[in-house]
């Protein structure tokens, strides 16, 4: 292991691992990636694994589509594949509102150069058979979005940056994190790793590792389900792969899953995790399937796509979700505190986390980010939020699930 590095990064879910990647792809190879137990041990390893392209605000949605380019990239520097499944997606339209709002997304896209469209429900019939369409008002369709392996993909982005000299250190928790007033120390069993800089990708573990050094980082965690059902007939007959669905009535997202669906869900009263401290023996661990909490929005889903129900459930499950009080991700440096830099609080760590660090990983190398992005910056939330205030926040996000504003930025 290495003691003195440029930039230590502390977490190896896809988070972690795409910062290095991006790191040493800018020349920056002087790293090494500390993790407390496995690669995607937090919540990567049971994440679904979206990488859609669609997203209201235009920055964020350049982060969707960094993330893409980023893990097929990855793939191709390391020779490890990432799973990608080009299934394209579908956000239906529930009303005449998010139809207009569809329309008015075009131009951005076309700006992005991201393959869309807004379609009819004749066509979503054709691409996605299962979806009944009474109701419905079209679809936004995103033709060349998909899903990854969060596993492989993860896996290919540490392998690829090892690749340009960076070392993964794995089975190390970082016991405490301390400036000497020239560079960082990061306490280990193992010994002290010496770095110019930290970035904190470490999820929900980043708040405690910062409390410390008086830091009053607002990650929490929610309990979030994901509803697996065995294989469906419909999908079994078909030669290819539906697109992936997000229905904002219903509040969930569906893709396929071999040959059954994959349901996540955003439940109107969210449930909190470990507001008191992760336990120290947390391990790769799911909680307790609540499904009478998520049964509303399963009915739902049964009504939208009948075929759902007509296979048994294979597996449900029940695992952390790390949020911040806005629901969009922290990244940039800490106020304050030179060299210390943050890329926590995804709920989307899959879909956004290649672009988040391929934007970080700019800052830090060139000085600036590659484009403006303020509304996921570090120091956007002040140190003297409250429990109460950042919770109470949390839910209004998680509640919000699919909808969507007024209007894009």
């Amino acid at each position: 292991m290495k003691s003195d590095v440029q930039v230590a990064v502390i977490g190896g879910g896809i988070v972690g691992a795409s910062v290095l990647y991006w790191l040493t792809r800018l020349g920056w190879t002087d790293c090494a990636l500390i993790e407390r137990r496995e690669l995607t041990s937090g919540s990567t390893w049971h994440a679904a694994g979206n990488t859609t392209y669609f997203g209201p605000y235009a920055e964020m949605t350049k982060l969707f589509a960094g993330s893409i380019r980023t893990y097929l990239q990855a793939e191709l520097d390391s020779g490890q594949s990432v799973g990608f499944h080009q299934t394209g997606s579908l956000r239906v339209a529930t009303s005449e509102r998010e139809h207009a709002l569809f329309h008015s997304y075009a131009p951005k896209y076309q700006t992005l150069d991201i393959p869309y469209r807004v379609v009819d429900n004749n066509t979503i019939a054709e691409l996605h058979p299962c979806i009944e369409t009474d109701g419905l008002f079209g679809a936004a369709h995103t033709p060349t979005d998909g899903h990854v392996d969060p596993t492989s993909t993860t896996n290919a982005l540490a392998k690829a940056a090892r690749n340009l000299g960076a070392e993964v250190i794995r089975q190390t928790p970082v016991d405490a994190l301390h400036h000497n007033g020239t560079q960082w120390q990061l306490e280990t069993k193992v010994g002290t790793v010496r770095a110019q800089h930290v970035v904190m990708a470490a999820s929900f573990w980043t708040r405690e590792l910062l409390l410390p050094l008086g830091l009053n980082v607002p990650l929490y965690a929610t309990q979030h389900h994901e509803v697996i059902t065995d294989s469906v007939a419909e999908l079994a007959a078909l030669d290819h792969e539906v697109p992936a669905m997000r229905d904002s009535v219903v509040s969930c997202s569906v893709r396929q899953e071999q040959n059954g669906f994959l349901a996540g869900f955003y439940e109107t009263d969210p449930k909190f995790w470990a507001l008191d401290g992760i336990p120290a023996d947390f391990k790769e661990e799911l909680f307790p399937p609540e499904l009478d909490r998520v049964m509303p929005h399963l009915e739902q889903l049964l009504e939208r796509m009948p075929a759902f129900g007509h296979a048994g459930i294979k597996a449900i499950n029940n695992g952390p979700m790390c949020w911040t009080p806005d629901g969009l991700p922290l990244l940039g440096p800490v106020s304050g505190h030179a060299g210390l830099w943050l890329a926590s609080g995804f709920n989307v760590g899959i879909g956004t986390g290649g672009g988040s660090a391929e934007f970080l990983a700019h800052w830090m190398v060139d000085g600036k980010p590659h484009f403006d992005l303020p509304i996921v910056h570090a120091d956007r939330f002040g140190n003297d939020i409250t429990l109460d205030a950042a919770l109470e926040s949390i839910r209004a996000c998680y509640r919000q699930g699919y909808r969507l504003p007024d209007a894009i930025s």
